[in-house]
């Protein structure tokens, strides 16, 4: 009998754990240089083992805020097949922060211990974990995407009103007046910079090794940054600098509290992909201020640009094709020394997704609805690539020893 912990020898990875070249410096296969999505990436204190990232989405499968066995079953598997960084969904630091009642949470303290099962997994098995901080803004107390598509837009008595404006087992049927946005007052504001600042204390608590601030696609601290959303005449309105005032007092009010070893990032939308006109005079957020608010945001201690883009007016024209974000990665890493960039958006072949790396289009790749289709993308892109990747120890026995994938 042995005195060992179950994990140790049931979860626990050895070596660098899944998704690792085994040679670090250049491929058994090939004998050629590493392929720069297998090269490690060092940020502050942090050293991920590869450059994959399972980009946050939205699972809308918690109660009351709280992670379930399904977040264990769902982020477990990407750590099991490799990803270098998991980020989990957008998760609200209020309750009505939320864009859906099923959204995670992370306002109060219960709701640590289920995510620390969660990070401990991925920790077991080798791959860095971090967590989105989000508020909806006007986009919240919204049914989960699947109850839209069941009921329609208005949904009947049986299924409660869509959307509704209070979370709970009896929600407000839909009304139009009380569901027009308000201004935040300046007390609103302080209130909820706060919460952002508790949720990342919390976020440390769980063991995350990294922080995302949500500031794109249309949700609160985006809706700061657009003219399209931000008609404020105060201090948090108007300029671009009182635009950005929003975010860059979160980012300071956190890396206060935050490790200085563990990575900051922050997800913006480079763009709203709207034009100026006769209906929308000011046009919406532009590239060049984003790139303007990457430096500012560097300064205050952020370390990555996750760059995403529009969600925050129906007018937005988006030229939609593989990789039509990357530029957004390039720009800002070009013009902003120091500080690291993520692409998101199409990218779904492992080659692509390599050649943007070695490029320098950018410094990670973020994975989003190609892992939901291939959880496996990281192992599958080792033999694509000629890497021999380590594979969990569990599933050795079905890797094929002639071409190193699965048979």
């Amino acid at each position: 009998m042995t005195t060992e912990e179950p994990h140790d020898f049931y979860q626990e990875q050895r070596g660098l754990g899944p998704g690792s070249a085994i040679t670090p410096t250049a491929s058994d296969v090939s004998q050629g240089p590493l392929p720069k999505l297998f090269q490690p990436l060092k940020i502050r204190e942090l050293t991920l083992k590869n450059r994959t990232v399972v980009s946050p989405m939205c699972m809308y499968s918690s109660q009351d805020g709280f992670a379930t066995d399904f977040h264990m079953v769902h982020y477990g598997q990407y750590a099991l097949y490799g990803l270098g960084l998991i980020i989990v969904e957008a998760t609200g630091v209020s309750p009505e922060g939320r864009i859906t009642s099923n959204c995670l949470g992370i306002w109060k303290d219960e709701h640590i211990e289920k995510l620390r099962q969660v990070v401990n997994f991925a920790h077991l098995n080798k791959s860095a974990i971090g967590i989105q901080l989000a508020h909806s803004g006007r986009k919240g107390s919204s049914r989960p995407v699947w109850h839209i598509q069941e009921y329609g837009r208005y949904a009947d008595e049986a299924a409660g009103g869509w959307p509704q404006r209070v979370f709970g087992p009896s929600p407000v049927p839909f009304d139009e007046d009380s569901w027009t946005p308000q201004e935040m007052s300046l007390e609103d504001i302080r209130r909820v910079q706060q919460n952002f600042v508790d949720a990342a204390v919390r976020a440390d608590k769980a063991g995350f090794d990294v922080i995302e601030i949500h500031s794109a696609h249309g949700y609160l601290v985006h809706e700061f940054l657009s003219p399209i959303s931000n008609k404020r005449t105060d201090d948090y309105g108007g300029s671009f600098k009182n635009r950005i005032r929003f975010i860059v007092e979160i980012v300071q009010a956190i890396r206060e509290i935050w490790p200085q070893e563990k990575p900051l990032f922050v997800r913006i939308s480079v763009t709203d992909w709207v034009q100026q006109s006769e209906e929308i005079p000011t046009g919406g957020w532009t590239e060049e201020e984003s790139i303007e608010l990457a430096k500012i945001l560097s300064d205050v201690g952020v370390d990555l640009i996750d760059c995403s883009s529009s969600g925050s007016s129906p007018k937005q024209k988006i030229p939609l094709g593989p990789g039509y974000q990357v530029r957004f990665s390039t720009s800002i890493k070009n013009e902003v020394p120091g500080i690291f960039t993520s692409a998101v958006g199409l990218i779904t072949d492992p080659v692509q997704a390599n050649n943007i790396l070695e490029e320098s289009k950018a410094d990670l790749v973020f994975l989003a609805r190609t892992l939901l289709r291939q959880p496996s993308f990281v192992l599958d892109a080792a033999v694509k690539l000629n890497v021999f990747a380590q594979y969990p120890h569990q599933y050795e026995r079905g890797r094929n020893k002639t071409n190193y994938s699965f048979t």
